[in-house]
């Protein structure tokens, strides 16, 4: 008796972290609550129930049972995400016991970012780079983006170190970066310095809140929903507030504060930064060398999809198109490679889908009094939502993929004919 109650304590202890785990990874809470189901009734506690949150869980192996609760550690960057992934595979797969999956979870959360620190800082001015190569595509606002990456790295070394910064981050980076952009525009060095404030605040925007609270919403899980979304608009809001800051401080023109796109470079522009995109992010995160190729595919059939729906109809379509194919995509690239994880191949793609940018245009916009509140509000509503569909829909799709699979087991091969063994076995997938 008493051997059966320790190993509840430690199933259960073992689903609260690795469940909290899950939600550092920036997983929606539906997708959580289901795999630490199967999780649980591979361990042998079909009856399990969980109430999952932004912030922490509550689990509970059976009804009316005792309960652990566990609030959420840190986010966790993509390397760490992958080995939660991996732990939570061979879980299910029975390659993994629960005091070993307990370790393995311990250990992940302290890995480091295996690339040197001034490797990763250079990845920075690389991404705003890349971004502003597909957003505002002109040399001298590339090199703007960049100078106000920079800046914002500072900040967020300095928001390691001190609470009032970490406070205060969003509105101080878009101060910080807006005085610059702003004061180069001024001066007629650039023009559209609107949209080049954007890609040096895009790793920090909330837009991965937004769309995340708008997917739960959708799938009835309302606490969740509403404070994810709630806490993402409070952030685009003290972005917008420091931005407002510098033009004001700056004497900028209304006129000046119009979402004005300068295109220099071409077609080849997207090109380029698309790559870079991919490549600076999987530096920032750590992402394994085995898994940046994969990475990139996900992220060029999402940016693909993306802009083909904005051709074809709208932003809000393109956003629905370009969420099936990261969705979609990373879904199937996992059923053929299962050690690639799907989370680590689609948040990348997630990450330039979602409308933090826009929503920081229009919210300016908002509150320079060029656009009216309704505009705006169903503007960033229309898209959050489209993306949100998007992402239910493409994982769906994925869902049925691996329960056709699963049902349909691959028939055994046929004896093949004693022959010598290879001296050059070959390798496995």
């Amino acid at each position: 008796m008493q051997d059966d109650a320790d190993r509840q304590t430690e199933t259960r202890a073992l689903l609260a972290e690795l469940g909290t785990a899950m939600i550092a990874t920036g997983q929606p809470v539906q997708e959580i609550e289901e795999e630490l189901t199967e999780v649980s009734a591979r361990l042998g506690y079909p009856e399990v129930q969980t109430a999952v949150g932004p912030t922490g869980l509550m689990v509970s192996l059976t009804s009316g049972g005792p309960s652990t609760f566990r609030s959420a550690p840190p986010g966790l960057r993509l390397h760490q995400s992958a080995s939660v992934r991996l732990i939570r595979h061979q879980l299910v797969h029975g390659e993994l016991g629960p005091a070993a999956a307990r370790d393995e979870l311990a250990a992940t959360a302290m890995r480091p970012v295996q690339q040197p620190a001034w490797l990763v800082a250079l990845a920075w001015p690389v991404l705003a780079v890349g971004i502003a190569l597909i957003l505002q595509p002109g040399w001298a606002n590339i090199a703007a983006a960049a100078v106000g990456a920079l800046i914002v790295l500072a900040l967020v070394q300095l928001a390691e170190r001190y609470e009032v910064v970490k406070a205060l981050l969003p509105t101080l980076a878009a101060f910080a970066v807006s005085l610059a952009v702003f004061g180069a525009a001024n001066a007629g060095l650039l023009e559209g310095p609107l949209r080049t404030v954007l890609p040096p605040l895009a790793v920090l925007l909330p837009g991965a809140l937004v769309v995340n609270g708008m997917s739960e919403l959708a799938s009835g899980h309302m606490q969740a929903g509403s404070a994810r979304l709630t806490y993402g608009l409070a952030q685009l809001g003290l972005f917008a507030l420091g931005l407002l800051m510098a033009t004001a401080l700056l004497r900028v023109p209304t006129s000046t504060l119009v979402n004005l796109r300068v295109d220099e470079i071409g077609w080849a522009g997207a090109v380029v930064g698309l790559i870079l995109i991919g490549a600076s992010i999987c530096l920032m995160e750590g992402v394994p060398l085995r898994m940046q190729g994969w990475v990139l595919l996900v992220l060029s059939l999402a940016f693909g999809a993306q802009v083909a729906g904005q051709e074809l109809g709208s932003i809000a379509l393109g956003g629905f198109l370009g969420a099936i194919a990261a969705s979609l995509g990373a879904s199937v690239v996992e059923l053929r490679r299962p050690q690639l994880p799907r989370l680590v191949l689609f948040l990348p793609a997630f990450w330039l889908l979602v409308p933090g940018s826009l929503g920081l245009v229009g919210v300016t916009e908002l509150a320079a009094g060029r656009e009216s509140a309704t505009d705006v509000a169903l503007g960033l509503l229309g898209v959050a939502i489209a993306i949100s569909l998007g992402l239910l829909v493409g994982s769906a799709v994925g869902r049925a993929l691996r329960g056709r699979l699963a049902a349909d087991p691959a028939p055994p091969p046929a004896p093949a004919p004693p022959t010598a063994p290879s001296p050059h076995p070959a390798a496995s997938d």
